[in-house]
């Protein structure tokens, strides 16, 4: 515990109680929660396996396994997939804080993530004993670099990785016998990007697998993060690896949610209705922010990179004397920009635009 930092969204209280106190209420765009109602095809299969007395299967039941293959093959051009390659898990954040310590990592061991990050990868790495290091460019990869986690669309930016970008990477670690993360849980909303490929797409990965997985949820693209429904594939050496760890300290997908994702993952229509939704709320924050005179990022995924120039706490505390609730980029690794997501009401969102238009910084950086 004394290697773990203060959980970073308590320092956020003020400027919560701040936006609260706004006339108007708060708009909460600091965390990327979903907020729409789950799809009936979901809810129904969840009620239609309610009686549930049996413990459920660690690797998932055969039908969500492929169910998960399947989806691999058709929505993100990742064909050949196999039950022993795929396995559900409770949610993905379990997956990026417990992996290195389910792979063994552990004192001079070194983790790489990108280094505007979401913060579990560090996180999961100190957990384990091993060092977390942020690095982008696989020539800055340090000795002893044993795992490699790659977020794309990226958490907070917004950034796509692409095939060359992604092919390097998987290169330099089979070099070096480092393992890859791939943290894709945003593939599915892709804005102003061409294509969001996975790391275990072919011309990534080449002929094998070997080295490589993919952390992928429905918590975004279903509305469902209520039921930690997300799901790890790729190499089935590690797979089989994790599967045992997972088996041993009771790790299981509850088995009404295994079916519901069984049942989503089929269903494309859902998703695009949803993505429509957050389409639509980006489009509307894009302009009020840049309106505002805030320089925005983001090709695709959920959240809005933003800064007005200053301090991300300048900005934080003057959106929130707005009534607007953001994270800091500090959060991440950037203490210049915020980040702003796109989960909040049509309401919400058009009540921030409106906001922004009086927005006026209170502070200017000397």
């Amino acid at each position: 515990m004394d290697q773990l930092p203060a959980f970073p969204w308590d320092s956020l209280a003020d400027a919560k109680a701040t936006a609260a106190a706004h006339a108007g209420g708060i708009v909460d765009l600091s965390v990327g929660s979903p907020i729409d109602p789950t799809p009936r095809i979901l809810q129904d299969a969840l009620a239609a396996a309610s009686d549930a007395p049996t413990y459920p299967t660690c690797w998932g039941t055969p039908a969500l396994r492929d169910a998960i293959v399947d989806w691999f093959a058709r929505v993100r051009g990742v064909p050949g997939l196999g039950h022993a390659n795929v396995m559900p898990t409770v949610g993905s954040k379990e997956t990026v804080a417990g992996l290195p310590l389910w792979l063994g990592l552990g004192a001079g061991d070194v983790v790489v993530h990108p280094s505007v990050a979401y913060p579990t990868y560090d996180i999961g790495a100190r957990v384990a004993g091993a060092t977390p290091v942020p690095a982008d460019d696989p020539d800055d990869w340090p000795e002893g670099t044993r795992l490699v986690w790659v977020n794309s669309p990226s958490n907070p930016t917004g950034d796509v990785a692409s095939v060359e970008t992604l092919r390097r990477i998987v290169e330099r670690a089979r070099a070096i016998g480092a393992v890859v993360a791939s943290d894709e849980c945003y593939a599915l909303l892709p804005w102003d990007a061409d294509e969001v490929p996975s790391i275990l797409d072919p011309r990534v990965a080449g002929g094998s697998r070997e080295g490589l997985l993919v952390v992928h949820s429905m918590s975004k693209q279903s509305s469902i993060a209520g039921y930690r429904a997300a799901f790890l594939a790729g190499c089935a050496t590690l797979v089989g690896r994790v599967l045992e760890v997972r088996k041993h300290i009771g790790l299981i997908p509850p088995a009404p949610v295994q079916h519901a994702m069984a049942v989503g993952l089929p269903d494309d229509a859902h998703v695009a209705e949803q993505r429509e939704r957050y389409r639509a709320r980006r489009a509307v924050l894009r302009r009020a922010l840049e309106a505002a005179g805030f320089d925005v990022r983001g090709a695709a995924g959920l959240y809005l990179w933003a800064t007005d120039g200053r301090g991300a706490r300048e900005q934080v505390a003057d959106l929130a004397a707005h009534g607007i609730l953001v994270a800091p980029g500090d959060f991440y690794g950037d203490d210049r920009r915020v980040r702003v997501a796109l989960t909040a009401s049509d309401e919400r969102i058009a009540e921030a635009a409106t906001r922004l238009a009086g927005y006026r910084p209170l502070r200017r950086t000397t």
